[in-house]
């Protein structure tokens, strides 16, 4: 008796399910019909459900083009105006159209693709129409405006209706809308605009055939990609019982407050996440395995890299930045593994390199960390010297030794420099690192400040006595340089040239330019030489 009951539970339980699907697929089969579940936060009442990527980029606009908007809407940036009126309620980022390019192709090249689902606002002709007959007295809503049918007693689940009699526009995901357009662009056309972030055209294009080349995708897995489906969530741009005062103050509310909730990670943040760049995943095992960088169990430890912020305070305590190692990293790298890196010239994407090539890159990081570790400037942190005291400039607050090894953009110009030695010129790691100790045994990474030191001017800018970042790129030539990179003549004179030009001031008194050389002396630029080589 308790197996046939069984038997009977069973069967009617598989009736239902296919009494189930069968209604489901009569209601689905409607294309102005999706199937949802409500849901509630505070006072806004929502519908979750998905749709296909294709009828995302064809049936959802901006924001910005809401009716609400629409006096204060730029339609060539599909960007809202700031102005008086609207500066104060619209917290949200103008759209970045420089980024469409790049989200279209993610979608499209990396396989486990994903984005979070967007967040929209349902809305009909009769929500603008203040004589429409959906208004009643007071000019309260006598309905919602979204079309909801249930198909539970609870009134939990059902169908929305999302025919073509309702706008549809997007709150939170508007770049994700932005980047499924252009990949919808780019399968029907078989080409995409690259656009600036305020979207004037670059002259770039990027094309179908371009992906299938760089990628080797198929033209059938590419095509497939417009019946994905996304989550979505709709909510009404009218309830019932509201005014169209009260729903407009309620709509822009959630547009400021998803904007405002959404906080950008830091670039040490995007760092520690990222798992497609080569750079960025081999620098942070770097971090947390390198006798250099590692947390140690000690008392008195002070951890030696900033895992968030891009800079570095004058009393920190660490030797640099995550997102400053994944730049040396990439310095020393790049020429190795050219194709770690975006690919600019195609505007193309860069994809998560193989295992393999990521152990060879964190070796060949790990041994050059090793080389530096034993630079007398670094073997003071041994020693119970704190990284500010050697970072530090003499004139700052407590003084210091002005040291570049301890400033991230000294760090990175060492970087570029070694790896276009080791990888270019095909130089010997152990031969440069003997170079260098001897060149920190007689100050030449000290006293940035001072102007007999070789980065006055470069690193240091002595007019307003703080690091410059724009003179990295000469810092880089120099050290190549120094190590014995550099044979040609015209180029010696070009470096010799630029480093005058970095000593280069202009006189507050008298406006006029003054050069000075390495005994800080005013001098014409022809009279600052180059040091001699190491």
């Amino acid at each position: 008796m308790d197996q046939n009951l069984t038997r009977q539970l069973l069967h009617q339980d598989t009736e239902e399910k296919e009494a189930l699907a069968l209604l489901l697929e009569r209601h689905l089969s409607r294309q102005e019909q999706i199937f949802v579940q409500k849901t509630q936060m505070g006072n806004t009442q929502g519908y979750l459900g998905s749709v296909s990527l294709e009828w995302l980029a064809s049936r959802v606009r901006f924001a910005s083009q809401l009716p609400l908007f629409r006096r204060k809407y730029d339609p060539i940036t599909d960007n809202i105006i700031r102005d008086a009126e609207t500066v104060e309620e619209l917290q949200q980022r103008p759209l970045d159209w420089s980024r469409q390019s790049h989200l279209a192709q993610y979608l499209a090249v990396v396989r486990n693709h994903k984005f979070p689902p967007v967040l929209v606002v349902i809305s009909s002709e009769w929500v603008n129409d203040p004589h429409a007959v959906e208004w009643g007295s007071e000019r309260r809503a006598l309905v919602s405006v979204d079309d909801f049918t249930s198909l539970d007693k609870q009134d939990r689940m059902g169908l929305i209706n999302i025919g073509e009699d309702y706008s549809i526009f997007a709150l939170d995901g508007q770049h994700r809308l932005m980047g499924i357009q252009g990949l919808m662009e780019l399968l029907k056309t078989g080409r995409l605009e690259v656009y600036n972030k305020y979207k004037k055209a670059t002259g770039s294009v990027i094309t179908i055939d371009d992906l299938i080349e760089e990628y080797h995708l198929d033209v059938a897995s590419l095509q497939s990609l417009s019946q994905e489906k996304i989550g979505i969530e709709f909510i009404p741009a009218v309830m019932q019982g509201e005014t169209y005062e009260e729903a407009r103050r309620r709509v822009r509310t959630i547009f400021v407050h998803v904007n405002r909730m959404a906080i950008a990670l830091s670039k040490g943040q995007l760092v520690l996440l990222n798992e497609d760049d080569g750079f960025a995943i081999i620098s942070r095992r770097l971090a947390i395995t390198h006798f250099l960088l590692k947390d140690r169990d000690e008392h008195d430890w002070n951890p030696r890299v900033n895992w968030d912020s891009a800079t570095i305070s004058n009393k920190s305590t660490v030797l640099t930045t995550l997102q400053a190692l994944q730049d040396m990293a990439e310095g020393y790298l790049g020429d190795k593994f050219s194709h770690w890196k975006n690919k600019d010239k195609k505007n193309l994407i860069a994809l998560r390199p193989d295992d393999q090539e990521i152990e060879e890159g964190l070796e060949d990081l790990q041994e050059l960390f090793d080389y530096l570790a034993s630079l007398p400037s670094y073997r003071q942190l041994e020693q119970g010297v704190k990284s500010f005291e050697l970072r530090r400039f003499s004139h700052e607050k407590g003084g210091g030794e002005g040291n570049m090894l301890f400033r991230p953009v000294g760090q990175i110009a060492l970087m570029q420099a070694l790896g276009f030695l080791v990888f270019r010129k095909e130089f010997d790691l152990k031969s440069i690192f003997e170079k260098l100790i001897y060149f920190d045994e007689i100050g030449g990474f000290s006293n940035m400040e001072k102007s007999q030191s070789l980065w006055y001017g470069v690193l240091y800018d002595p007019m307003k006595k703080r690091i410059q970042v724009a003179g990295k790129k000469l810092a880089s030539r120099l050290f190549i340089y120094l190590l014995g990179g550099v044979n040609d003549e015209f180029e010696k004179a070009e470096i010799r040239q630029a480093l005058a030009e970095a000593r280069t001031i202009k006189d507050a008194a008298t406006n006029q330019e003054k050069t000075i050389d390495f005994q800080g002396k005013f001098v014409k630029p022809r009279s600052v030489g180059l040091p001699n080589i190491l």
